[in-house]
């Protein structure tokens, strides 16, 4: 019992510790800075993020890295398959994609994913389509796209 008295607080110690209140106005709280993602980093050493700020106009033709199976699989052919914009064309994917991620760029194809209709019970709707392109890149060179 001895050794849990030393650890209680007695009626004196709790009035002298006591302090006037402290006003809102006076108090100052600090927002807590939020972390970044973790950037994905491509063979030249850029990150994504960092990439993305420096130019503006080719990140707005790149929307998202297409991950699928069969895309990962084309990865190990040198070979990457990005979500583009509809207006997108075959120079503006390989200027965009050399310039953010630092790699050469050998071939762009395009493709053209249409609309497909979609039903549940009697309503019927239309999936999204979107365009995507595959870049080839010249050998050696490597993007890493997390899934």
């Amino acid at each position: 019992m001895a050794i849990l008295d030393v650890f209680k607080k007695s009626d004196k110690d709790e009035k002298d510790e006591e302090k006037e209140p402290v006003k809102k106005d006076e108090v100052k709280v600090e927002k807590p800075v939020k972390e970044e993602k973790a950037a994905k980093t491509a063979k030249g050493g850029k990150k994504y993020s960092e990439a993305k700020e420096l130019s503006e106009g080719a990140a707005m033709f790149l929307s998202a890295p297409h991950v699928t199976e069969k895309a990962i699989n084309m990865g190990q052919q040198n070979k990457y398959i990005f979500k583009v914009s509809p207006d997108a064309n075959k120079s503006e994917v390989k200027k965009a994609v050399a310039e953010l991620y630092g790699v050469k760029v050998m071939d762009v194809n395009v493709v053209n994913i249409p609309r497909k209709k979609k039903r549940v019970g009697m309503r019927e709707g239309f999936k999204p389509g979107f365009k995507k392109a595959v870049v080839t890149l010249a050998e050696g060179d490597k993007i890493e796209v997390g899934i």
